[in-house]
């Protein structure tokens, strides 16, 4: 794995966040992905192990990561290459400049977001700070990525993302609901500093209408069952082909 000073090295959040998708394992091969998608790339770790992940097993499979940081787009490009697969990288603020282009088309969406709380000045700043710097609770850049999320996934989307216990994430999943979207805890993880919960949604086309008045708390028990700057693309492997 490459590595840069200003670009979040792999830490209990991305190795939970991995651990998620190895637990998922399954079910992602028989969803049979064609775009899977990372927002907030950092080290590449994460979007290479999906590429390893799924490996030969599912045909035709693209993928494509995004970051703000254009060193954490670099050492990305390292990473992938390193392990023999491929990516298109874009430098850009979550999905600006690409939402109408992939409207409706990620099937597999990935996210570590910065959700550290932190003032409100620390988000969206250059270099490495932009990685954990969540603002008020650590809501400002997730509260941003949700409806990001909303527009790019397919029918059949899925999103996993992780999310801190300051973050409200009995509150998140209620906000996704009204947007039509089921969702559980695939992983949960306490460190010494952090308590860290995984979550998956998917829509739910089924029960869209019946549970949007649902309240926040009856969450938890649900839950337990900037512009376009430039792009890299990865080189193309064996692992990417039939």
């Amino acid at each position: 794995m490459s590595s840069h000073q200003e670009v979040y090295e792999p830490c209990d959040d991305s190795f939970a966040l991995v651990d998620a998708l190895l637990a998922d394992r399954n079910n992602l091969l028989e969803h049979h992905p064609t775009l899977c998608m990372e927002i907030g790339c950092g080290s590449g770790y994460v979007i290479t192990s999906l590429a390893l992940i799924l490996g030969q097993e599912v045909c035709g499979i693209n993928y494509i990561a995004t970051d703000i940081n254009p060193h954490a787009v670099r050492v990305t490009h390292e990473t992938l290459e390193a392990h023999g697969v491929g990516a298109e990288l874009i430098v850009t603020d979550i999905a600006s400049g690409l939402e109408d282009r992939l409207a409706g088309l990620v099937d597999v969406m990935v996210v570590n977001p910065p959700y550290v709380p932190t003032p409100e000045d620390e988000v969206g700043v250059e270099g490495i700070t932009s990685s954990w710097a969540g603002g008020e609770n650590g809501r400002s850049v997730i509260n941003k990525i949700l409806p990001v999320a909303d527009r790019l996934l397919s029918e059949k989307g899925w999103l996993y993302m992780v999310t801190l216990t300051e973050n409200n994430p009995s509150e998140i999943c209620h906000q996704m609901r009204k947007k039509g979207y089921a969702s559980k805890i695939v992983v949960q993880r306490s460190t010494e500093e952090e308590s860290l919960h995984i979550i998956k949604f998917w829509r739910d086309f089924d029960t869209e209408a019946n549970e949007t008045d649902q309240s926040a708390s009856g969450f938890i028990g649900l839950l337990t069952q900037i512009p376009l700057l430039s792009y890299w693309r990865g080189t193309n492997s064996d692992n990417n082909k039939c």
